[in-house]
């Protein structure tokens, strides 16, 4: 087995040109190991960017981690690449990169940042690999291309695959992907989700990150099964008309060893100090070549995996010099401000470019920050996201519901402020994992009062979300009311569906779903204010609040009433209401949730005078709809 020099070069001019110019779309068909013919002769071409080498040698099971058996040759065109095809190699071959620096003498060992597959941490050989897989989810995306997902329902329910299910304790536990698919699918459809999201599924070296710290930009992690494993629960997903979004982590990496850290003695994929927050390393996007590296790991997941969105995290650590950093741990950009120009422009160019390969594929940005346009084009100063969780909402909101309901009627602005920037930009709201770790707490834990209060005060927060303008997300558990704070080392507490309070919540979600698909005035016009109208906006110190949803057509109309406090209010006006019939659709407090029932002998009333009178369950949500529109 032997390197050959003189195989014609599988990297032309033109993709050295994109590459470092940083609009390479698909570098990892061009870096990393592929299986290839060379006159007949199968083998596998290799290819790793590292500048600073100054050799560069694949060492792997086939040559018993021999540093000197196959050196790479370092390309003459300047741009840093090193490449060689040894003849005689097959997939599943195991392999690093033995990198000597022309600085220091520094050795090193590395996994390759193209692989598509890798060893099952903590093992962390790379693996050469090319997925075979058939896919049946034609009709799909078919259908998501015809697809305005700013006027239909997106309830997106949010996992982390290690934990939603288990077998046991430790690694030994992980149900593999294909058996994923038997056990989550049919509960997501059941509960009457639209989507999935996926917490991060690329490899990552430690668990306990919970994928948000990855390398293996290309290769989903092994703890579950192989690609073509993952491809399968994504396609059976797709089979049953539910959609799959991931979390995607552009912001940082680890520190590990074997991976993009000092990769070549320099710091070449990392740029500055470690990051404050999480002791990682923050990606160097003044490096064209990190850019391409990053768009084409995107592009790669949408492209190969069938991925209908990326959630990018972190957006705000990117796009602020100064996040999380203290004055002199910082330098400003070149007009003195401490806003990342670098950063700022790869995001614009990693949206720009997704979308105009497939326009049907959400772009999210986790941004926690008041940065303005995130969900705005480019030409109108925006980064050129789909969607932006709406942080600001979540934060109000929790604290408002959390505060005993005797004071909340003093909070009120709490949740009145969100309306004041709810469709400057296209938000989703989310209760997501950030909310349950660290000490915060499960969902149903928040809420103040007795077990049946805390239920009935979750039910009415949900209630609440339905209602809101914005798309939904809710992280796994928080649909059946789990007591325990989330742990990324055991499955949730499914145990608990044999009692009431649970099961009853659980099926509250899941009428919630159905209802907000059902109703066009629930998601049409989520992005738009045309579709809000406040009844109550908390003026009577009672802390009830009342709204108006709108459809496209006026027939479609809902009025969402939420008491947050813990008194049942009796002949509680409504003014300005259509005259007709309104007849109540949804209601927190009835029986089968769990409630008291109180209003159940009330389902429908009659205006006809432009006031509605209704008695409105204490720490309750109820929906109601105008019925005889046009007659």
């Amino acid at each position: 087995m032997r390197v050959l020099e003189t195989y014609p070069r599988f990297l032309s001019d033109g993709d050295i040109a994109l590459f470092q110019g940083g609009n390479h779309a698909c570098m990892q068909e061009k870096l990393g190991s592929h299986v290839i013919k060379r006159d007949g002769i199968e083998g596998v071409y290799f290819a790793v960017w590292a500048p600073s080498a100054e050799k560069v040698s694949v060492i792997g099971d086939f040559n018993q981690w021999d540093k000197e058996a196959h050196v790479l040759q370092a390309r003459q065109d300047g741009s840093g690449i090193w490449e060689g095809f040894l003849e005689g190699l097959r997939k599943g071959c195991l392999y690093k990169y033995h990198v000597r620096s022309k600085y220091n003498g520094f050795r090193v060992d590395k996994a390759d940042p193209y692989a598509f597959y890798g060893e099952c941490p903590p093992k962390t050989s790379s693996i050469v690999y090319d997925a075979e897989y058939q896919w049946n989810d034609a009709a799909w995306l078919k259908q998501r291309k015809k697809a305005d997902y700013t006027k239909q329902p997106l309830s997106v329910y949010e996992i982390h695959l290690g934990s939603f299910k288990r077998n046991g304790n430790g690694p030994e536990g992980f149900l593999t992907y294909r058996q994923m698919a038997e056990q989550i699918i049919p509960y997501v459809k059941d509960m009457g989700y639209t989507h999935v999201e996926f917490m991060p599924l690329m490899e990552h070296p430690f668990y306990g990150s919970w994928g948000y710290q990855t390398l293996g930009y290309f290769a989903p992690t092994a703890r579950y099964g192989k690609p073509e494993d993952l491809m399968y629960l994504i396609d059976c997903f797709h089979q049953n008309g539910i959609g799959v979004f991931m979390d995607w982590v552009a912001a940082h990496f680890p520190n590990d060893g074997h991976g993009l850290v000092y990769f070549d003695g320099t710091q070449l994929y990392e740029h500055g100090a470690l990051h404050p927050d999480w002791h990682s390393c923050v990606f160097n996007f003044r490096l064209n070549e990190i850019r391409s590296f990053l768009i084409s790991s995107a592009l790669y997941w949408v492209e190969q995996y069938h991925i209908d969105g990326l959630r990018v995290d972190a957006v705000a650590s990117m796009l602020y010099l100064d996040y999380s950093r203290k004055n002199g741990g910082w330098q400003p950009n070149i007009y003195g401000g401490h806003e990342n120009l670098e950063a700022i422009h790869f995001l614009r160019s990693l949206n720009q470019t997704v979308k105009s390969r497939h326009p049907d594929v959400q772009m999210i940005a986790e941004e926690s920050s008041a940065w303005q346009n995130v969900s705005r084009p480019v030409e109108q100063g925006g980064l050129h996201f789909d969607m932006k969780w709406n942080m600001g909402w979540m934060h109000d909101t929790l604290r408002y519901i959390c505060r005993d309901p005797l004071y909340r009627g003093h909070h009120d602005h709490e949740v009145a402020f969100c309306l004041y920037y709810a469709f400057s930009e296209n938000f989703m709201l989310s209760l997501s994992h950030d909310e349950v770790v660290y000490g915060k707490g499960s969902l149903i834990c928040k809420m103040p009062g007795y077990d049946s209060e805390k239920f009935s005060n979750l039910r009415a927060l949900l209630g609440y979300m339905y209602g809101h303008p914005g798309k939904k997300l809710l992280f796994m558990g928080g649909e059946f009311g789990q007591w325990k704070e989330w742990g990324h080392e055991s499955q949730l507490q499914w145990e608990l569906l044999q009692y009431d309070p649970h099961r009853q919540l659980q099926e509250w979600v899941k009428d919630l779903n159905h209802l907000y698909r059902t109703e066009p005035a629930l998601h049409e016009r989520d992005f738009q204010s045309q579709g809000f109208e406040w009844r109550d906006i908390g003026q009577s110190h009672m802390a009830i609040f009342s709204f108006l949803r709108k459809g496209f057509d006026p027939k479609e109309t809902v009025l969402v009433i939420c008491n947050f406090g813990n008194i049942t209010r009796t002949n509680y006006p409504v003014w300005s209401m259509d005259n007709g019939t309104w007849q109540e659709i949804l209601n927190s407090d009835d029986a089968r949730y769990g409630g008291k029932g109180i209003r159940e002998n009330e389902k429908n009333r009659t205006v006809t005078d432009g006031s509605l009178t209704l008695t409105i369950p204490a720490l309750s949500t109820v929906f109601l709809k105008r019925m005889n529109v046009g007659e």
